[in-house]
């Protein structure tokens, strides 16, 4: 196992993943983010939600506005439905995915 540069707490398990930036090749770089998982898949593919406030000049106000990310879900983390993750982007895994999780936060 190797460190990422990152102050995150190591996963426990052991896992096959060269898409794991912990056990494989993959290095994280760029934007870090505290998200949710809302859906899981099987193919190591997470999707995870954030709210983010967009400015409106006409009305000069805020409004809030929610986005959805596909992500790599390692097998050593294996983070569930409803959990708090942080994430980091990496290059690209597949055409949608950008981004890696690296630890759950809260369960």
């Amino acid at each position: 196992m190797k460190t990422i540069g990152i102050n995150v707490k190591l996963p426990e398990k052991p896992c096959e993943d060269k898409q794991c930036p912990f056990h494989g090749i993959q290095r994280v770089r760029g934007r870090l983010m505290q998200v949710e998982v809302i859906k899981k898949n099987i193919s190591k593919t997470a999707t995870v939600s954030f709210y983010h406030f967009h400015y409106i000049s006409k009305y000069e106000r805020y409004e809030k506005r929610q986005s959805k990310l596909k992500v790599h879900n390692p097998p050593c983390i294996d983070a569930g439905i409803g959990d708090i993750v942080l994430i980091g982007e990496t290059k690209p895994i597949s055409k949608t995915k950008h981004f890696v999780i690296l630890e759950v936060v809260k369960k």
